[in-house]
């Protein structure tokens, strides 16, 4: 199929004016640039080298009309082959593109737009935490339609242990970085040293969060007030931030696997997704699916 520029006829492609709010002349697009990035799509998804054949089935294009592209990447950098297995990757110039790309997110910016969608579907705050030099800090706050009277605000710095965000960052982050934040908590708060990291019922929670992926808590850290937290991880594995709900006793169903913990999780993953983190299980399967391949 020829290079030819072909015109947008999709909403998502017929933009507005911002001199005029009308909508623009639909953009033109370059087709076989469309199709060929079926076949990056296919490598990036994949991450591991792959033959042709397989390469072609997973863009849904024949090998012959596949191959064509791929000796334009490999041209470019955006590809190399294997010479000892003839087997196809992605090449150093996507990896600067990708490198570039990361260099340029800002977790908290991609993060915004899925906590509003999240509090709107739900009707229930939700609250952006990172971790700041105090602790656990809010950085964001979504409203519910609804009042919901809770000392929660932008700003607000949480316990390290005595609320659900807290425990997600404790449960991801190193044990040294964890250890001193907790101990400059509890010199601040209480007075002295405190060894209660090392209890087994903190370890419990602790590995209780890591194996569901979330953190609940009932009437905690305010009665009468539900939490689900979520983490959200970077392209390195490392938790970036945590997206917690709130809610009313009455009126939200904190449970993990209840309609709101499956939108959390959606939300969180999707944040995750663009700052390029995979998650494990998807990387165990690829190393699998490459091995026996």
């Amino acid at each position: 199929m020829p290079d030819t520029p072909h015109p947008a006829t999709s909403a998502e492609h017929a933009d507005l004016s911002p001199e005029t709010d009308e909508p623009r002349r639909p953009q033109r697009r370059i087709q076989s640039i469309e199709v060929g990035m079926r076949v990056l799509q296919a490598l990036t998804e994949q991450r591991r080298p792959l033959p042709l054949k397989e390469l072609a089935r997973l863009a849904d294009m024949p090998p012959g009309k596949a191959h064509p592209y791929l000796v334009s990447f490999m041209g470019t950098g955006m590809a190399k082959q294997s010479p000892l297995t003839g087997h196809y990757e992605l090449g150093p110039a996507a990896l600067q593109i990708g490198l570039a790309a990361l260099q340029q997110l800002d977790p908290l910016t991609e993060a915004s737009q899925e906590a509003a969608l999240l509090a709107a579907r739900a009707d229930l705050s939700v609250a952006l935490a990172v971790w700041g030099h105090l602790g656990p800090t809010v950085v964001r706050l979504d409203e519910p339609r609804y009042p919901l009277h809770v000392n929660l605000r932008v700003g607000t710095v949480m316990s390290v242990f005595n609320t659900i965000t807290g425990r997600v960052f404790a449960a991801y982050l190193p044990e040294k970085m964890v250890r001193t934040m907790l101990e400059d908590e509890h010199r601040r708060v209480v007075g002295g040293t405190s060894g209660s990291y090392d209890s087994p019922e903190v370890q419990q929670l602790l590995a209780e969060i890591r194996a569901t992926g979330m953190g609940r808590g009932l009437s905690m850290p305010q009665p009468g007030v539900n939490t689900l937290c979520a983490p959200v991880f970077d392209a390195a594995g490392h938790i970036a931030l945590v997206i917690t709900m709130i809610g009313p006793h009455g009126v939200f169903d904190a449970a993990i696997d209840s309609p709101a913990g499956r939108m959390l999780r959606e939300h969180a993953a999707n944040v995750s997704r663009r700052l390029g983190h995979v998650p494990l299980e998807t990387s165990k399967l690829n190393n699998i699916e490459s091995i026996d391949g």
